[in-house]
């Protein structure tokens, strides 16, 4: 299914756009290579439009990484779900579902490894991060908070 998420905005391929309105965004994308991509575009696109543009790059790129992980380890849809900032102090909230109930390992990547960072890059760059069991998976939660 090919949603459109905006005036402006590109198509993109997912299974389902759960909602788009108000403080909460989800998405659901097929475990297919195209959906880091597609995941990292949707995720750009919505923050950009909460004009949360400073944090657009960095949440795009942590999304990737757990997209990935999910594709690499798991089959099934993967889910991805933004919270809106509210308040002083508030974080960007980004949540990334898959049917896989193992949570993610950090190892330690020599440096000629072409993969293994993912997990050492969240963590150095959200300011909270955690992993939720689920009836059917888990999710994986990291927080940004707001520049300023």
């Amino acid at each position: 299914m090919k949603s459109d998420m905006g005036v402006g905005s590109p198509a993109w391929e997912v299974i389902g756009v759960i909602d788009t309105e108000g403080d909460c965004v989800e998405w659901s994308f097929p475990a297919e290579p195209g959906a880091v991509r597609t995941a990292r575009g949707a995720v750009r696109v919505q923050l950009r439009g909460w004009q949360l543009d400073a944090l657009a790059d960095i949440a795009a790129l942590l999304v990737s990484e757990l997209v990935t992980n999910s594709l690499r380890h798991a089959s099934g849809p993967i889910g991805v779900r933004l919270l809106r900032p509210g308040g002083t102090g508030a974080t960007l909230r980004v949540e990334v579902s898959d049917p896989l109930p193992d949570p993610p390992r950090a190892r330690v990547a020599h440096p000629e490894d072409e993969n293994g960072r993912g997990i050492q890059l969240l963590a150095g760059s959200a300011s909270r991060w955690g992993t939720l069991p689920a009836e059917s998976g888990k999710t994986v939660w990291f927080e940004l908070a707001l520049p300023g």
